[in-house]
C-alpha cells in the first residue's frame, strides 16, 4: 500500500484508494469484457504461467476490471491483497477451502447467515470437514471449543438475523494463542463501521452484493488477506510451498492459484465494475443506513404492538457496549423485531408499501423478510432457535429514504396487525 494512501482518511480512500487512471486518462475503471488475453510470444505466456512475469491469462483466474476492485478493497480494509469472487457464498467457500482439508475442523459462531450455516453444517461435512458451533457471546466456549483438529475460527461481525455482536478483538486474542487463523464475515458491518484487520481478523469476507454495491444490481464476493497470519505452522503443511515462494502472500497465492482457479467461481467484469461504482458512496450510504435504522428501532420499540426489537444501537441491547466500542458509535442498517406471532408478522409485511418484501439486504431501499418461512425455512426448530430465528420475527434492512417516510410506512402497516 502506498504511503500516500495510508495517510488518506477513510471516506477519501473509498474514492481514491488503490485507483489509477484508465486509458486516455479515464477516471473510471474500464470494463474489460474479455475471456482471455493474448501475448506476442510463447515465451511471454510461459513466463506468466510459471510466475516469472505478471499478466492476465484468463478471466476465470484474473481480469483487469476485477484486479482494480481487488486493489481498492485491499487498501480500504488495510489488507495486503484481495480476491474477487462471483458471490458472498463463493467467497466464504473459496477462502475456507484454502485453509481446511478433509479431517480438519472449523470452530464457528452459531449465529450465522443461513447459507453459511448450510455450507458448514451440511455441505462441508460431506467432504470430511467438521464444524463445531459455539455461542459467539461466550468467549469461554470459544476457548474450550478449540481442539487438535481445529484449523479455522469463523464469525460474523453482526449476526444475521440474530443481531448479536461478538468481540472480534477478543476472538483474535484467543485465535492467536492457539495459532489458528480468524476469518470474519464483515458484510453487515462493512469497512465503514470498522476495519477488521485492525481488530485482529486474518481473513475478511464481504458479500459485495450488499452494502458495498449498495444498489442491488449485481452479485459478488470478496476475500481480503490481512497478511497477519504466519502460515509456516505445522498445522498447515499445505501452505509450505506457497509460503516458500510468496512469503506473506501465501494465503492469497493458495486461494488464487489453486482453490479459486479450480472452483471457477469468478466474478463477471461488469459486476465488479458496478460494485466499484457503489464503493465510492459507501460512507455516505452507511451513515444514512445507520441513522435511519436507529430512528426506526426507537419507533418500533415504543410501538404497543411490537413485542421486542433487536438492534445494537438501542441502549438496552445486550450488545450495545461492545458494538459502541467496536464500531465507533455506529450500529449498521439491519434490525429485527417481533410481533405477536407469524400471522401478525405476515399482516405487517403485506401491509407495507414503501418497504420491499424480498431476500436481500444492503439496498438503498428498505427491505423486509420473514426469515423463518423463507431463508431459514428448511431448518429444524432447534437450528432456527440457534440462529435466533422465530416465527414472530421480521428482519428489516433499513434503506436510505427519508426516515419519516420509512417510519410512516411501518406505522400504517402496524395499524392492521
Amino acid at each position: 500500500m502506498a504511503e500516500a494512501e495510508q495517510e488518506l482518511r477513510f471516506d477519501t480512500k473509498l474514492i481514491h484508494g488503490g485507483t489509477t487512471l484508465g486509458p486516455s486518462g479515464a477516471t473510471k475503471a474500464p470494463i474489460v469484457q474479455a475471456s482471455a488475453f493474448a501475448y506476442q510470444t510463447a515465451e511471454e505466456l510461459e513466463d506468466i504461467f510459471k510466475g516469472r512475469a505478471v499478466g492476465q491469462v484468463y478471466t476465470r483466474i484474473g481480469n483487469p476490471t476485477l484486479e482494480g476492485l481487488e486493489k481498492r478493497l485491499a487498501v480500504i480494509e488495510n489488507g495486503i491483497a484481495a480476491v474477487i469472487t462471483s458471490s458472498g457464498m463463493s467467497a466464504i467457500t473459496t477462502a475456507v477451502m484454502a485453509v481446511v482439508r478433509s479431517g480438519d475442523e472449523i470452530l464457528s459462531s452459531s449465529s450465522l447467515f443461513g447459507g453459511t450455516y448450510s455450507l458448514f453444517h451440511d455441505t462441508l461435512a460431506n467432504y470430511g470437514i467438521k464444524t463445531r458451533f459455539f455461542d459467539p457471546t461466550d468467549l469461554q466456549a470459544l476457548e474450550t471449543g478449540i481442539n487438535e483438529a481445529t484449523r479455522l475460527i469463523f464469525g460474523e461481525t453482526i449476526g444475521n438475523p440474530k443481531m448479536d455482536v461478538p468481540d472480534i478483538a477478543a476472538f483474535s486474542a484467543i485465535a492467536r494463542r492457539h495459532g489458528i487463523p480468524l476469518m470474519v464475515d464483515a458484510t453487515v458491518s462493512t469497512p465503514y463501521l470498522a476495519r477488521m484487520r485492525e481488530l485482529g481478523a486474518d481473513i475478511i469476507i464481504h458479500s459485495t452484493s450488499k452494502y458495498i454495491n449498495g444498489t442491488a444490481n449485481s452479485i459478488g464476493g470478496a476475500i481480503i488477506d490481512a497478511g497477519s497470519f504466519d502460515w509456516r505452522s505445522d498445522k498447515f503443511p499445505h501452505f509450505e510451498q506457497f509460503h516458500r515462494k510468496y512469503r506473506n502472500f501465501a494465503f492469497t497465492a493458495r486461494v488464487r492459484k489453486l482453490i479459486h482457479k479450480d472452483f471457477g467461481a469468478c466474478a463477471a467484469p461488469l459486476n465488479a465494475f458496478l460494485s466499484g461504482e457503489g464503493l465510492e458512496t459507501l460512507a455516505l450510504r452507511m451513515e444514512r443506513h445507520c441513522s435511519n435504522a436507529l430512528e426506526l428501532a426507537r419507533f418500533l420499540q415504543a410501538h404497543p404492538k411490537v413485542a421486542w426489537v433487536n438492534y445494537p444501537g438501542l441502549p438496552d441491547s445486550p450488545f450495545h457496549e461492545v458494538a459502541s466500542r467496536q464500531f465507533g458509535g455506529r450500529f449498521g442498517g439491519l434490525l429485527t423485531f417481533g410481533l405477536a406471532d407469524k400471522t401478525a408478522a405476515f399482516r405487517a409485511i403485506n401491509a407495507l408499501r414503501l418497504a420491499k418484501n424480498l431476500a436481500n439486504i444492503g439496498d438503498t431501499k428498505t427491505l423486509v423478510i420473514h426469515p423463518a418461512s423463507t431463508i431459514c425455512a428448511d431448518y429444524t426448530p432447534e437450528v432456527k432457535a440457534l440462529m435466533g430465528v422465530s416465527e414472530e420475527l421480521v428482519r428489516v434492512s433499513v434503506g436510505i429514504e427519508d426516515p419519516a417516510d420509512i417510519i410512516e410506512d411501518f406505522r400504517v402497516a402496524l395499524e392492521g396487525v
